[in-house]
């Protein structure tokens, strides 16, 4: 069964980014979302921890880089101040605090914007 957060999320994907979003799917219990730039966006939520989830941008194809904004409490990142929420920035061991809101709706949001804006620095190169 399809949990509405990831209907939710497809749906703000889809209209609200529509500048960089080509098209969205899901694909068993996640969500995909294909990009402009020829990328894609996984959205993934855990199915045996209530309120776990990653955002996770993959753009290894392109340029080697990863971004995920997640809650998941790796014990690697216990020192960073926002733990268990933080943010791979680049890579996978290039981990910061997120600045990216808790709330599951709003931390989409502001994922998003941070892959509009950087899709937008990338092209202006």
């Amino acid at each position: 069964m399809i949990s509405q957060q990831i209907l939710s999320i497809k749906k703000i994907a889809d209209v609200e980014f529509s500048s960089i979003v080509s098209f969205s799917e899901i694909i068993s219990n996640k969500l995909r979302i294909y990009l402009v730039d020829e990328s894609f966006i996984d959205v993934y939520f855990s199915q045996t921890i209530s309120g776990r989830f990653a955002f996770h941008w993959e753009r290894e194809q392109i340029d080697k880089t990863i971004y995920r904004y997640d809650n998941f409490p790796d014990v690697n990142w216990k020192n960073i101040s926002t733990f268990p929420y933080h943010f791979h920035q680049g890579s996978q061991n290039k981990v910061v605090s997120s600045s990216f809101s808790k709330e599951i709706i709003p931390g989409f949001r502001d994922f998003m914007k941070f892959v509009l804006q950087k899709i937008k620095e990338i092209s202006e190169k």
